[in-house]
């Protein structure tokens, strides 16, 4: 299995102590309140729910969706759909898609975002997160849209990861989703901060849409992530202040990092930064019960979440000031 962030219990393990704080994830750290679950939602089959899947349509501007087991259940079925084909992958990026790509007889290439409207011709599959998940990069909508065009018209996909998508409406392509050619992938775990849910949308085509439904079989969202996740989509209150307030703070780390030398892309949820010794740097924080994601190989970095707490950020500062003086 890939690494991922969020993986508390080995930095508990590998260096001790209590009190973490957790940057290894782009997860929101002032998620959704969960509400009360009806009596009988531990009992019955997770019948789909229509409520949710308009709620998603209606957050997401897509023409129709499907509710999945986060966008990794997608991330790995859609593979098996295809026969063997040529695929683009950005990279760096979010390693699953590769991985999972190279395992089912397709031709894999990874290449940089610059490179990537060159190799559209030469591809059956292209695969791209907007905005990237390390580095931030974001491809325009128009882009994109060109991009689906040319791949649907000869059976090809654009496949576009949008997991942090919420706190940059703008980029999303979900509402041209209907057309074939063009995939996306939606999150509720990282804006809303609901990553145990395991809930995530797919946009697609029907057709497509059926296909990946009878691949991943039946009941693959549980109730309670229905119940929960239906009052999220619906809350355009908790929205609106979330994403006000997310903005607030993506600044304010970025500002942070700043005035210690660190110039950092991403998003409101996270920064990354190529650090010139990112072990080191891992190393100094972990000492500190402060959990990075160290990026060792493609994305060679450093990626910062967000923290929750006042008294986190200024535990953080301190650490930023004792880095700088080394």
């Amino acid at each position: 299995m890939l690494e991922h962030g969020g993986n508390l219990r080995d930095a508990q393990r590998l260096y001790g102590g209590d009190g973490w704080i957790d940057l290894s994830t782009g997860i929101n750290p002032l998620g959704y309140p969960a509400p009360p679950l009806p009596q009988d939602a531990w009992h019955r089959l997770p019948e789909a729910d229509p409520a949710l899947t308009e709620a998603a349509c209606a957050w997401y501007g897509a023409r129709a969706l499907l509710p999945v087991a986060g966008t990794q259940a997608a991330i790995q079925a859609l593979p098996r759909l295809r026969p063997p084909s040529r695929v683009t992958v950005a990279a760096p990026s979010y390693a699953e898609h590769a991985h999972h790509w190279a395992q089912h007889g397709h031709a894999l290439r990874q290449i940089g975002y610059p490179m990537l409207e060159a190799a559209v011709g030469s591809s059956d599959v292209v695969v791209v997160c907007n905005p990237n998940n390390p580095t931030g990069e974001q491809i325009a909508p128009n882009l994109l849209l060109r991009w689906a065009a040319e791949l649907g018209a000869r059976g090809g996909w654009l496949v576009v990861d949008e997991a942090f998508g919420d706190t940059a409406p703008a980029l999303s392509v979900a509402a041209h989703a209907g057309t074939p050619g063009l995939v996306v992938l939606r999150s509720v775990g990282k804006f809303f901060g609901l990553a145990g849910l395991r809930l995530g949308f797919v946009a697609a085509d029907r057709a497509l849409l059926a296909a990946l439904a009878d691949a991943l079989g039946p009941w693959t969202v549980s109730g309670p992530a229905q119940h929960v996740a239906l009052a999220a989509l619906r809350d355009t209150a908790w929205q609106q202040a979330a994403q006000a307030r997310l903005a607030r703070d993506g600044a304010r780390l970025r500002g942070m990092l700043a005035a210690h030398g660190v110039r950092a892309s991403g998003t409101p949820l996270f920064h990354w930064w190529p650090e010139p010794r990112p072990e080191e740097f891992h190393e100094h924080m972990a000492r500190r019960a402060i959990w990075v994601r160290l990026f060792p190989q493609a994305a060679r970095g450093i990626r910062l979440g967000l923290p929750g707490r006042e008294q986190d950020w200024d535990r953080i500062e301190h650490a930023l000031q004792e880095w700088t003086k080394r």
